[in-house]
């Protein structure tokens, strides 16, 4: 079922409306779709490099509103079902010991997610479900997409279609690298 959701994804690049379809990937990724909106912004952006930045706002635009569905879904579910299933079992103090731990480090793990191959939506609803600060998330989440779109787009901009291995293969396993040698370095600090 993912590889043909991937194909169809992958063949929304030819379709005439595909910065709209496009829009709706990113958006649909942020909050319930498997495939990464990265497999659809590479074609666009090698048939279209002059509208590489404009595509990249699109991605970050649709990324951070799909973010907040996202959200809005990890906050309203785990009141309506999950907050009185943990209640019955006598999990309920779990549960605030967890959410007082991620909004200490939530804009971390959004930047993180948002960044690196982690599922993204993953975080966008546990951010919801925590309780962790709307404006916050909302701000490292437009960091995040940013820095990994328009890097996409940079790239793609300067070296066209000879990096797209590096970027399809490589640029993930950069930014996971990048993002723990600055948690690295601070907490270094932090302790130094």
């Amino acid at each position: 079922m993912t590889r043909r959701m991937y194909n169809w994804t992958l063949a929304m690049a030819e379709h005439p409306r595909a910065l709209w379809a496009f829009a709706f990937i990113a958006f649909i990724e942020s909050s319930f779709f498997p495939i990464p909106p990265d497999i659809l912004l590479i074609p666009l952006i090698l048939a279209m490099p002059s509208r590489a930045f404009s595509i990249a706002f699109i991605a970050v635009t649709a990324s951070v509103a799909g973010g907040i569905f996202g959200y809005f879904i990890g906050a309203f579910a785990f009141e309506a079902v999950g907050q009185p299933i943990l209640s019955a079992l006598g999990k309920i103090d779990s549960v605030a010991k967890f959410n007082e731990t991620f909004n200490n480090y939530g804009l971390w793990a959004v930047i993180v997610a948002g960044v690196t191959p982690f599922p993204f939506k993953v975080i966008t609803i546990m951010s919801g479900w925590s309780g962790f600060s709307f404006s916050i998330f909302v701000i490292s989440a437009i960091v995040a997409r940013s820095i990994r779109f328009f890097a996409v787009a940079t790239l793609l901009y300067f070296f066209g279609a000879p990096i797209r291995e590096f970027i399809e293969q490589r640029l993930g396993l950069l930014f996971t690298l990048i993002i723990v040698l600055l948690l690295g370095g601070i907490f270094a600090i932090s302790f130094v």
